[in-house]
């Protein structure tokens, strides 16, 4: 490729190669929330089996998640995440062209086997091509691909099934996964032993197989390890929270004010991404702002650490959202313009720890390691995610407000496990391990 001469510019292409398969991930991802209508209409189900058509994906997802990150430390972030974006493609074909609902259950699991790959191998190839002044920022950006998919998703479908059968907009989305995965083959290389010195404070001399790693097992002997599940165990049900119940939760609001079902889908979509969009471009500013102090000379792992705990103090504004919700002597669009403005907030700060945790475990790892911990951190916090989720409408029905409350301490908590677990691991001794025809780094 001409740019391997050009490593600052080979690596901004690979990060925003990296940004639009996540785009992409999420478009594919949010496909079946989306045409849930249409879908439960053709195969003639209901919310029961759908629910089940979730849950395939969700355990397939929660599962594959540490295999993939095993798999990106072995052979590395080019074939696996290949191998990845072009399964999720051709899954999501697949689930356009299924005559049953079984044929699409069997494709929506194997959509979740395959999209892991391109988290674990995102955080590796920016790991190896950048250097920690700056690799907050790159990664930071490329994770913000998820908020603009999350954005643009219903936008685009929208206007896609205008014009298409739903069957049809699968096929499509899984053709453009298809081109993103050839453009990600050709984009991607290896960075060069003298940029590789620089990226990881390592001699030149020091080879691929030369570096130390941690073997699997030995792993979860490290505080580290367990702090960066304790830390996503935590934290994600605020975000996945976000997600999948301020919609629901707004719309709510906008029927006990009298709004029919349209007036109050209206209302979503004009407001329900700003939070999103604010929190994913304060997030990516206070990454940058992390690599600043590195630049300045601060140690990366504190400058990371400081941030994060920073954002974390702005957790107990959550608890003004019952108080607005309640505050009558005010109009509905000053209330609901302030609950916007509290969610907003708190997307920020759960998107400041979701971008920098993964840079954290970059700088608390060896880097043959990075991977195989996020896959488990990552595989952790879904677990836990999926299981709040499942609690969730209970709790709101018997808890309420108090929700809100106990969700604005989530944080706070999770500061304490990276202040106190999250430090530098290395192995006890050199272990070298064998390297396959295709180096990890």
């Amino acid at each position: 490729m001409l740019l391997k001469n050009k490593p600052y510019t080979l690596r901004w292409m690979i990060v925003v190669t990296m940004v639009i398969a996540i785009v992409c991930n999420y478009l594919d991802r949010q496909l079946l929330s989306i045409l849930k209508p249409e879908i439960l209409t053709h195969f003639d189900i209901g919310d029961i089996e759908f629910a089940w058509i979730l849950n395939v994906f969700l355990i397939c997802y929660a599962v594959m998640y540490p295999v993939s990150g095993i798999l990106v430390d072995k052979f590395g972030p080019k074939p696996v995440m290949f191998t990845g974006i072009a399964a999720w493609s051709l899954a999501c074909i697949g689930g356009g062209l299924s005559q049953d609902v079984y044929q699409f259950a069997i494709c929506r699991g194997i959509l979740g086997l395959a999209e892991p790959t391109i988290f674990t191998g995102q955080l590796v190839a920016v790991t190896l091509w950048f250097e920690k002044k700056t690799r907050a920022t790159a990664n930071s950006i490329c994770q913000a691909g998820g908020s603009i998919g999350t954005m643009s998703a219903p936008l685009l479908v929208a206007w896609m099934v205008r014009y298409f059968p739903w069957q049809e907009v699968f096929v499509i989305a899984g053709i453009a996964g298809l081109v993103i995965a050839a453009i990600w083959w050709a984009v991607y290389s290896r960075p060069k032993p003298e940029f590789l010195a620089m990226t990881l404070d390592e001699p030149k001399g020091v080879s691929a197989k030369d570096q130390k790693a941690f073997p699997l097992l030995a792993l979860f002997g490290t505080s580290a390890l367990w702090g960066v599940i304790l830390i996503r165990l935590v934290s994600d049900p605020v975000w996945y929270f976000i997600n999948f119940w301020l919609p629901g939760y707004l719309r709510d609001l906008g029927t006990a004010q009298g709004m029919n079902p349209q007036e109050t889908l209206d209302m979503i979509q004009y407001i329900g991404g700003i939070p999103f969009l604010i929190g994913a471009t304060c997030g990516v500013l206070a990454s940058a702002y992390s690599d600043k102090l590195v630049s300045k000379g601060w140690n990366a792992l504190k400058s990371r650490k400081v941030v994060m705990s920073f954002s974390a103090c702005v957790a107990p504004v959550l608890a003004l959202i019952p108080l607005l919700s309640h505050w009558d002597a005010v109009a509905f669009s000053i209330r609901l313009g302030l609950i916007t403005a509290v969610f907003s907030i708190v997307a920020f700060m759960c998107l400041v720890w979701l971008y920098n945790i993964g840079v954290v475990i970059a700088e608390t790892f060896p880097v043959k390691n990075v991977a195989t911990v996020l896959g488990i951190a990552c595989g952790s916090g879904a677990v836990g995610a999926a299981v709040f989720n499942l609690v969730v409408g209970s709790l709101m029905a018997t808890m309420g407000e108090y929700l809100f409350y106990c969700m604005g301490c989530l944080h706070p908590i999770a500061t304490i496990v990276l202040l106190k677990l999250v430090k530098p691991a290395e192995p006890k001794e050199e272990i070298k391990l064998e390297v396959s025809s295709q180096p990890a780094c």
